[in-house]
């Protein structure tokens, strides 16, 4: 079956089985990626020069039905099947891992292979990750705190362990990818950081970092999956709460009041 068809029908689905590996780093399901995408102008997917940032990797969800979506409409623009998929998958979707093993999941998902050089890989590239970038970076602790995402000194566990210091807000993002200019930023970004006194609200929030990263590179759109509990401020939110509601592109807010309804049998406090 020519790839192109696959994007087309409805195929059984691994990754709506998939299991989270915590409460703090959720993955989206197929259904709640596409409710994300379809906020999105519709006519984005008939373009073949956008280019698309997923800066928090998981299961590779976002990017894997931006190609879907892409494959479809760029039929008519560029209507060799093998011509359309190189060019969508080496030069339109871009994604930043927060873990190792999410990053060989998200080249798994894209690409059919861990490795984009595999003979398996879709699309080959000339180097193993493609356009998946992971690297475990330290934090940048002043006063026991790291200076970018708040984290604890309880979490510089070395080069051998995962640090939990994300790349998109701990790197400038320009270097990552040569100062590529993104129109579209999507995603569900990590939400937490346990501070030791508990999780939920208890946890520091980072989500919010993400957003104002985001913001930062000044993409055309930007749509996200976050808690709501940045409604009430606290917990060093105030300061986006106030940006966020006088910000005037906010174009559209969806609220769920249960949590489960987007991620069942996952607690995920306010």
């Amino acid at each position: 079956m020519l790839l192109n068809n696959i994007f087309k029908k409805r195929m059984p689905d691994i990754l709506e089985c998939i299991a989270n590996l915590s409460s703090d780093e959720v993955f989206t399901p197929p259904q709640v990626a596409n409710q994300i995408l379809d906020l999105l102008p519709k006519e984005i997917w008939s373009n073949p020069d956008l280019k698309i940032l997923d800066p928090f990797c998981k299961t590779g969800i976002f990017l894997r039905e931006c190609a879907r979506r892409l494959m479809i409409g760029l039929e008519n623009k560029i209507a060799d099947e093998d011509k359309r998929r190189e060019h969508i998958f080496r030069n339109m979707l871009y994604g930043i891992a927060i873990t190792n093993i999410t990053s060989l999941t998200t080249r798994r998902s894209l690409y059919y292979s861990k490795t984009a050089t595999s003979k398996h890989s879709v699309v080959k590239f000339g180097n193993a990750y493609g356009n998946i970038i992971y690297e475990n970076i330290e934090h940048t602790f002043k006063d026991k705190k790291c200076i970018y995402c708040g984290a604890s000194e309880s979490y510089n566990r070395g080069k051998d362990l995962e640090n939990h210091a994300y790349q998109f807000i701990h790197k400038d993002v320009n270097n990552l990818f040569k100062n590529m200019k993104f129109d579209v930023i999507i995603g569900n970004p990590p939400y937490q950081l346990s501070d030791g006194g508990g999780t939920g609200s208890s946890s520091v929030p980072i989500y919010h970092k993400f957003i104002e990263k985001a913001i930062e590179i000044n993409p055309r759109y930007i749509s996200m999956i976050i808690p709501s509990r940045w409604f009430a401020g606290g917990k060093g939110l105030d300061d986006f709460r106030k940006k966020t509601l006088s910000d005037k592109r906010m174009k559209i807010l969806v609220d769920y009041p249960n949590a489960e309804e987007c991620f069942p049998g996952v607690s995920i406090e306010g």
